[in-house]
Protein backbone atom coordinates (compact mmCIF):
# COMPACT_ATOMS: atom_id res chain seq x y z
CA UNK A 1 0.00 0.00 0.00
CA UNK A 2 2.67 2.62 0.94
CA UNK A 3 4.33 1.47 -1.89
CA UNK A 4 1.69 2.22 -4.22
CA UNK A 5 1.05 5.68 -2.48
CA UNK A 6 4.86 6.73 -2.89
CA UNK A 7 5.29 6.12 -6.41
CA UNK A 8 1.65 7.90 -7.06
CA UNK A 9 2.99 11.12 -5.44
CA UNK A 10 6.18 10.76 -7.45
CA UNK A 11 4.70 10.52 -10.50
CA UNK A 12 2.41 13.67 -9.59
CA UNK A 13 4.96 15.56 -8.92
CA UNK A 14 7.14 14.42 -11.94
CA UNK A 15 4.42 15.76 -13.95
CA UNK A 16 3.29 18.96 -12.49
CA UNK A 17 6.66 20.23 -12.38
CA UNK A 18 7.06 19.04 -15.81
CA UNK A 19 4.12 21.24 -16.81
CA UNK A 20 5.15 24.13 -15.01
CA UNK A 21 8.51 24.09 -16.35
CA UNK A 22 7.46 23.81 -19.73
CA UNK A 23 4.66 26.76 -19.00
CA UNK A 24 7.95 28.82 -18.17
CA UNK A 25 10.11 27.76 -21.13
CA UNK A 26 6.88 28.86 -23.55
CA UNK A 27 6.90 32.27 -21.84
CA UNK A 28 10.52 33.18 -22.09
CA UNK A 29 10.86 31.77 -25.48
CA UNK A 30 7.86 34.04 -26.52
CA UNK A 31 9.08 37.61 -24.83
CA UNK A 32 12.78 36.36 -26.73
CA UNK A 33 10.98 35.95 -29.93
CA UNK A 34 8.66 39.28 -29.56
CA UNK A 35 12.15 41.28 -28.52
CA UNK A 36 13.73 40.06 -31.32
CA UNK A 37 10.87 40.92 -33.54
CA UNK A 38 10.51 44.63 -32.18
CA UNK A 39 14.41 45.14 -32.71
CA UNK A 40 14.22 43.65 -36.14
CA UNK A 41 11.50 45.96 -36.83
CA UNK A 42 12.98 48.46 -36.23
CA UNK A 43 15.99 48.24 -38.86
CA UNK A 44 15.46 49.69 -41.84
CA UNK A 45 17.08 46.38 -43.75
CA UNK A 46 14.54 44.67 -45.74
CA UNK A 47 16.59 40.98 -44.68
CA UNK A 48 15.73 42.01 -41.53
CA UNK A 49 11.72 43.11 -42.12
CA UNK A 50 11.79 39.73 -43.79
CA UNK A 51 13.01 37.84 -40.43
CA UNK A 52 10.61 39.83 -38.42
CA UNK A 53 7.62 39.11 -40.78
CA UNK A 54 9.21 35.18 -40.66
CA UNK A 55 9.19 35.18 -36.66
CA UNK A 56 5.23 35.61 -36.84
CA UNK A 57 5.65 31.88 -37.97
CA UNK A 58 6.94 31.36 -34.28
CA UNK A 59 5.06 33.78 -32.39
CA UNK A 60 1.66 33.20 -33.11
CA UNK A 61 1.79 29.51 -31.55
CA UNK A 62 2.96 30.64 -28.53
CA UNK A 63 1.00 33.16 -28.20
CA UNK A 64 -1.96 31.02 -28.16
CA UNK A 65 0.10 28.30 -25.50
CA UNK A 66 0.71 31.72 -23.35
CA UNK A 67 -3.22 32.20 -23.92
CA UNK A 68 -3.92 28.98 -23.04
CA UNK A 69 -1.53 28.41 -20.22
CA UNK A 70 -3.21 32.10 -18.79
CA UNK A 71 -6.79 31.05 -18.92
CA UNK A 72 -5.64 27.35 -16.71
CA UNK A 73 -3.99 29.63 -13.87
CA UNK A 74 -7.14 31.91 -13.85
CA UNK A 75 -9.68 28.94 -13.46
CA UNK A 76 -7.11 27.35 -10.68
CA UNK A 77 -7.31 31.07 -8.92
CA UNK A 78 -11.31 30.72 -9.55
CA UNK A 79 -11.69 27.17 -8.10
Amino acid sequence: MITTVTTTTVSTVTTVTLAASLGLIVIVLLLTLLIQKEVLTASSSSGARALSRALNTAIVPLLMGFAFIAVVKVLEVLR
